[in-house]
């Protein structure tokens, strides 16, 4: 191992480790307070978020969740199921099944958008003196 850490640099870690968990209890909280889990909320927020030009695929889905190809058609079938996803095919090659956004599933997400936005306005100075911290030690370690 390279780079002494204090007691100082772990105290960093686990802050910063705790106002992540924090984040993600207030995150999963609030997706099941609106009746959707939070594997699914992430899946709408996932296929909402694409960047330009990346279409969304099971595949592509999946790799962004970091769960398997049958994990996310299993979540896929569940959305589509309560009305929040639809499969499509893909425009410009009708092979490709395409995931996209209900109606219903634009509002479920568009409400944990700003319950989400809300939080962050609160919780996010924290998170970023934690991350901060974190960023600062490190700097002097590697230095």
């Amino acid at each position: 191992m390279t780079g002494d850490l204090s007691p100082e640099h772990y105290r960093d870690l686990a802050e910063f480790r705790r106002q992540i968990r924090k984040f993600i209890h207030f995150s999963e909280a609030a997706a099941r307070e609106t009746q959707v889990e939070p594997q699914q909320h992430q899946l709408l927020l996932a296929v909402q978020g694409l960047p330009e030009g990346v279409k969304p695929t099971i595949r592509e889905l999946a790799s962004r969740l970091y769960i398997q190809h049958h994990s996310a058609v299993e979540l896929i079938n569940r959305l589509e199921a309560s009305g929040l996803v639809e499969r499509a095919a893909g425009p410009d090659d009708r092979r490709e099944v395409w995931i996209l956004l209900t109606r219903a599933g634009r509002l479920k997400l568009h409400q944990l958008a700003l319950t989400h936005r809300n939080e962050l306005e609160t919780s996010g100075p924290e998170l970023a003196r934690a991350l901060s911290s974190v960023l600062k030690h490190s700097r002097k370690v590697m230095a």
